[in-house]
């Protein structure tokens, strides 16, 4: 499916960034990910998922828009050639807004909503010249759904979902498609931190009843990176959380 072709994925270490990468990989990519400062974890999925030279991981702060600059040029000068990014990399703050700190609020908005516009804004103008790119922005069910104890988390999923609209109208005449994903109850790391008691009453409000899968997810996002006539949307991967 995507043979001869890269992309980038931010926050490639675990859970759906993980998942997307072998995804893509098993599809036939070249990809490129990013990680906040486990180089050894890095490596090591290199070695897991990588066959030859089809796999490059990079160091990188999502939050810092020159060093998105330079992972773009970095890929680039790997692979030749940029033809998506899974804008991916973000944090959750969970706590009531009473008790919600201004560090709290700052480094989820800086992660999640800057981290979308650093690695989107670094990569646009070359799919622009290039005539053809694949944007797809991994948001949550929390933008339209109320969950308790995440202000922070969905005003961020919220707002990536605005930008992925207004985007899309944007370079739209330019081959460029700009999509998300809306991922609901996915067992990742955060799923396993929710306590015991909270995790059944959840899974008794999914009527599919049991969390996803970060593959499943991962599937999602390589329909968006392949399609060629949808942009603009949101696909909610939630077992019918939202129904």
């Amino acid at each position: 499916m995507f043979t001869d072709q890269t992309f980038l994925v931010t926050g490639g270490t675990r859970g759906i960034g993980k998942a997307t990468v072998q995804a893509l990989i098993e599809r036939g990519a070249n990809v490129a990910f990013t990680y906040q400062s486990n180089r050894v974890l890095a490596e090591q999925i290199c070695e897991e998922l990588g066959q030859g030279n089809n796999i490059l991981a990079v160091e990188a702060d999502v939050q810092d828009f020159t060093q998105a600059q330079k992972t773009i040029a970095q890929v680039k000068e790997r692979f030749n050639q940029l033809h998506g990014v899974v804008l991916n990399a973000g944090i959750a703050r969970d706590k009531p807004f009473y008790m919600m700190s201004e560090e709290d609020w700052d480094v989820t908005i800086q992660t999640n909503l800057k981290g979308t516009f650093n690695y989107a804004r670094a990569s646009v103008f070359d799919f622009i010249k290039q005539k053809y790119g694949r944007i797809v922005c991994v948001s949550s069910v929390s933008a339209m759904k109320g969950v308790l104890g995440q202000v922070n988390y969905s005003t961020t999923k919220a707002g990536q979902i605005g930008f992925i609209k207004s985007l899309a109208k944007e370079v739209s005449k330019f081959g460029i498609t700009v999509n998300a994903v809306a991922p609901g109850f996915i067992a990742t790391d955060m799923w396993n931190d929710i306590p015991d008691d909270r995790k059944a009453k959840i899974l008794g409000e999914i009527p599919l009843g049991r969390a996803g899968e970060a593959s499943e997810v991962a599937d999602a996002i390589c329909f968006l990176l392949q399609s060629n006539y949808i942009t603009g949307s949101v696909i909610a991967v939630d077992g019918g959380i939202l129904i």
